[in-house]
């Protein structure tokens, strides 16, 4: 199992509403300059601020699910199935795009900081279904907390989302010094956003060789060819946070091109 970081120069960025909302993308559209292009079924992940307000005006989506999730600040969203919705940390505004919608939004600071990340289903296939909308609020998520750190559950077992990609994603926190252990099966890819603090990855063993550093901001990319247990270790200069989404390294559809 291999471990590749991504720092901040090997992502995409981006920006909305005259530079109102800014993005860092560890996974860009084509043409946008990340490194990574896609991981299976994750197309891709944006990480947005903006310090007051902004706005990103009436616009197109089709069959790809499309998740905003919110760390500070609130975001607005509606759209052209009459949805007006607000929702504020921790919260997840979710759209299965189907046959076609069209969606406005609106970052609230201050401070705002949120995450829009795109699934892609079989495209063939949600191009037949009816688009739809969700909301959820922080409390409805499930939360545990475990010896140094405390690990919320966004997508997968006994979250509230449902979404047909196959993906889980969770919103982990770690103690200064301490460690969380992440258990990938075989033939997923584990994904990471590192968006407080720094630590060190290892994989299936404590031997040095197998552990990589990182640091605040950067993308880290680690596929499984057979299961093997990750342990994520804080340094002792402050918490950790990261967001996880793990997805199949591959799936048995294709795979909408991306250059």
């Amino acid at each position: 199992m291999q471990t590749m970081v991504y720092g901040p120069t090997l992502q995409a960025t981006g920006a909305f509403d005259g530079g109102n909302i800014t993005e860092q993308k560890p996974i860009g559209f084509p043409g946008e300059g990340s490194v990574v292009k896609r991981v299976g079924p994750l197309f891709y992940w944006a990480w947005a601020h903006s310090k007051s307000d902004g706005y990103i005006g009436l616009h197109p989506h089709q069959a790809f699910e499309i998740m905003t999730y919110v760390v500070q600040g609130k975001a607005e969203h509606g759209d052209t199935l009459g949805t007006r919705s607000t929702v504020g940390p921790g919260g997840v505004q979710i759209m299965q795009t189907g046959s076609g919608v069209s969606h406005e939004e609106r970052f609230i600071g201050p401070d705002m900081e949120a995450f829009q990340i795109w699934f892609e289903p079989h495209m063939e296939s949600a191009l037949k279904t009816k688009p739809t909308y969700n909301q959820y609020e922080h409390g409805e998520f499930p939360t545990v907390a475990g010896d140094g750190y405390v690990k919320k559950t966004v997508i997968g077992q006994d979250a509230p989302v449902e979404i047909v990609a196959d993906a889980r994603m969770w919103d982990v926190e770690i103690q200064p010094g301490r460690e969380y252990r992440h258990t990938v099966p075989a033939d997923r890819t584990l994904t990471a956003l590192a968006i407080r603090g720094a630590g060190t990855w290892t994989n299936g063993s404590s031997d040095a060789s197998s552990t990589t550093a990182f640091h605040h901001k950067d993308f880290i990319v680690a596929p499984a060819d057979a299961a093997v247990e990750t342990v994520i270790h804080a340094t002792e200069q402050g918490p950790l946070r990261l967001i996880l989404i793990e997805v199949p390294t591959k799936v048995d559809y294709p795979l909408y091109p991306k250059r």
